[in-house]
């Protein structure tokens, strides 16, 4: 596998992302014109989790195009990046620790696609902004990567949140508790000052992932942008703001610069989110978008709350528990965030057993490793962690109810999943292993493979083929 990494720049650049599925046959063009309120979403919503992205030509209202799908095939990921999908958790993995070990900082260049066209006017109507689910407050914006400046310190910060829109020039925006960019916010609140920030749409999965790495991994004061310069080949490049000291993203799509004023909020919700449940309305920070620069022919990248996030997030969660894992625990070989766990609250461990015991500090050192899990399961190396029927079939016959089931009682967890109403519930383990050491009466039956080369099979057609 070849992937569009071996044409170098374009992994960053959406637009040719967009052209290399079209030739590779993974891309749905919908031709006909479509609503952005309700039926986009519940039209591309029928080609989730399938082979191909899509790409709405024609949205009411706008003149730009929507593009959704590039995260809900861990697949066509891996056709991008030219690797078996089962290998993506190990490749992301691999991108962060080399940014850990030896950082390649992004550099502001002097011109890039995203400043072809600066608005006279802020008027975020003219977007196509879709609005995904039937209680959704309004259309939102879900895909933008966020870039901010810690105030203290200058370093960047990038992350992904989602902006309700509220008028012409004001969005709305959630900030999960702990985030930096909560605490970004709270320090330009002590110093009297707004945050500004830019707001970048349409790019390339290296910068998603470096947006989406969990806090384990890229701790406070250091530049995550630069873990996208690992997926690229190649410095991320940026372009210098116009109304202050924070970058845009050169390749984006569209760029828009904003602020923040401390203390201005605004009602925001309900959205359909990853949970597959609504976050509530409740007032949350105001921003103010103040330019908006896009490329001459842009278009405008959306995210379904449901497999892409699972996989865009989970292949990030999966990175840093494995990478944290084996270096704690003798014999971890794989983990697999499960789509039933919204790709973030359930973790399927893989563990090839040393000595006793060490299923339950593979559960104790996952959650460790990333706070929004809810559940853990670990399973012996002869279980197929990302087949579901697999690993029931290991709950079912090696777990020991009585001992191999482990529950934390009042602990922080994931503001967006009901079980943990203030951040605060109960998280539960699984040590679905054999007994070690092993006895016979735990080997899986197996047949014998073979071969059907050479034997007359006749197969008859069904009434339906």
């Amino acid at each position: 596998m070849t992937g569009i990494q071996s044409g170098g720049a374009a992994i960053a650049d959406l637009g040719a992302i967009i052209k290399w599925l079209d030739r590779r046959g993974r891309l749905v063009r919908v031709r006909s014109e479509v609503d952005p309120a309700y039926q986009l979403a519940a039209v591309a919503a029928r080609f989730e989790g399938g082979p191909r992205a899509v790409l709405f030509e024609k949205v009411r209202g706008s003149r730009y195009p929507v593009f959704t799908g590039l995260y809900w095939s861990r697949d066509l990921l891996g056709d991008l990046f030219g690797r078996a999908a089962a290998t993506l958790p190990q490749h992301v993995s691999a991108c962060i620790r080399d940014w850990q070990q030896k950082p390649v900082a992004p550099v502001v260049v002097d011109k890039g696609p995203v400043l072809q066209v600066t608005e006279a006017t802020v008027d975020l109507s003219r977007l196509p902004v879709p609005t995904h689910a039937e209680l959704d407050g309004g259309p939102y914006f879900d895909a933008g990567v966020v870039i901010t400046k810690d105030p203290e310190t200058g370093v960047r910060n990038t992350s992904i949140q989602r902006f309700m829109v509220v008028g012409k020039d004001r969005l709305a925006i959630n900030i999960d508790a702990g985030r930096h960019l909560e605490i970004c916010l709270g320090k330009a609140a002590a110093r009297g000052q707004a945050l500004p920030f830019t707001l970048n749409i349409g790019v390339g999965p290296g910068l998603h992932f470096a947006a989406a790495t969990p806090a384990e991994a890229a701790p406070m004061g250091t530049d995550e942008l630069g873990i996208a310069s690992q997926f690229h080949g190649r410095p991320l490049q940026l372009v210098a703001g116009t109304l202050s000291a924070v970058e845009m993203v050169a390749d984006a799509m569209f760029a828009l610069e904003c602020e923040m004023r401390p203390g201005e909020v605004h009602d925001e919700g309900p959205f359909a989110e990853v949970t597959g449940y609504y976050a509530g309305v409740a007032p949350r920070p105001l921003l103010r978008v103040k330019k908006i620069h896009r490329r001459r022919q842009p278009i405008f990248q959306t995210i379904l709350s449901g497999a892409e996030v699972f996989n865009s997030v989970g292949l990030l969660g999966e990175a840093n528990v494995l990478a944290l894992l084996q270096k704690q625990v003798p014999g971890v070989r794989d983990v697999y965030f499960s789509h039933g766990g919204c790709g973030f609250y359930h973790a399927v461990v893989q563990l090839a057993q040393k000595r006793a015991g060490w299923a339950k500090q593979a559960l104790m050192a996952a959650f460790a490793a990333f706070p929004p899990l809810k559940m853990v399961t670990v399973v012996d190396d002869d279980v197929d962690i990302r087949d579901p029927a697999d690993v029931e079939w290991a709950m079912a016959t090696r777990l020991d109810p009585q001992w191999g089931i482990m529950v934390i009682e009042n602990v922080f967890g994931h503001g967006l999943n009901p079980g943990f109403p203030d951040y605060l519930g109960s998280k539960v383990g699984f040590d679905a292993t054999r007994p070690f050491p092993h006895t016979p009466n735990y080997d899986r039956a197996r047949l014998r493979e073979t071969s059907l080369d050479g034997l007359d099979i006749s197969i008859p057609a069904m009434p339906d083929e």
